[in-house]
């Protein structure tokens, strides 16, 4: 009797030591899986089985996937949130935060923001993602965008968040500027009021500014200082065809035209 139990017990360490190597593996292959599409920004080309132009209100709607978080644009707003990667192709969106403006076209960026709630996985083949739902036809269709993140230049702002005053009440006279010279890392500019310097730092889609020095000449309204104190916040940047656009987290909260 007692040796039969050594056995079973024997038995039982061995299927436990073979379930913990299988668990590994399917971590394992779950993550070689995962590196082909995050880090990677991809252009929306489908959404419920209907062609999506290249362009929506002047915009490529696209999808970008990290580690945990997602970013994304169907044309209008900055809309983002956490990411789940689960084994075989498992994927969960969590609800995130949006910026709040209208545009003429808001019904790429309704039905995107739906499918990635509803979507619960993802596969890859011949170079287009899908987002799916269950074994159901996909629920979006994208392919990889290549980027070409190319901050030199003049920019001029044409949208802040935070203020509760309109962009024209904040800026009546003159829009804020940022020209980039990225050989020197030096940034300057008008605030829409003083003239100001400063030095930047980018590492991929992260950007850093140091401090700013600016002109000391009187300006009437809150407009400069909403612009140096929403920049002190801005951890990242995209550039999308003459769009820049800073993020703080997962949120767009400037966006620049350029000149």
């Amino acid at each position: 009797m007692r040796f039969r139990n050594i056995v079973v017990l024997m038995m039982t360490v061995l299927a436990l030591a073979s379930c913990s190597t299988l668990k590994k593996n399917s971590d394992k292959q779950d993550s070689s899986n995962t590196s082909a599409i995050i880090g990677k920004k991809w252009q929306l080309i489908e959404i419920g089985g209907k062609a999506v132009a290249p362009q929506v209100n002047g915009k490529v709607p696209f999808l970008k996937l990290e580690e945990k978080r997602y970013s994304a644009s169907g044309g209008c707003n900055g809309i983002g949130g956490e990411l789940t990667f689960s084994a075989n192709g498992k994927i969960k969106f969590a609800q995130g935060m949006s910026t709040m403006m209208a545009c003429p076209d808001m019904s790429i960026e309704q039905a995107l923001s739906k499918a990635l709630i509803t979507a619960d996985n993802y596969t890859v083949k011949n170079g287009i993602l899908s987002l799916n739902k269950a074994k159901m036809a996909p629920l979006a269709k994208f392919k990889l965008l290549e980027e070409k993140q190319n901050l030199s230049g003049t920019w001029e702002l044409d949208y802040i968040s935070g203020p509760r005053i309109a962009f024209e009440g904040l800026y009546p006279n003159r829009k804020p500027t940022m020209t980039f010279n990225t050989a020197d890392g030096k940034v300057n500019g008008n605030s829409s009021c003083n003239n100001y310097n400063a030095t930047f730092k980018t590492d991929g889609h992260q950007i850093s500014f140091g401090p700013i020095m600016a002109t000391k000449m009187a300006c009437e309204g809150s407009g400069e200082a909403t612009f140096f104190s929403t920049l002190e916040k801005v951890n990242s940047y995209d550039v999308s065809e003459n769009t820049l656009t800073f993020i703080m987290g997962d949120i767009a909260i400037m966006r620049f035209k350029r000149k």
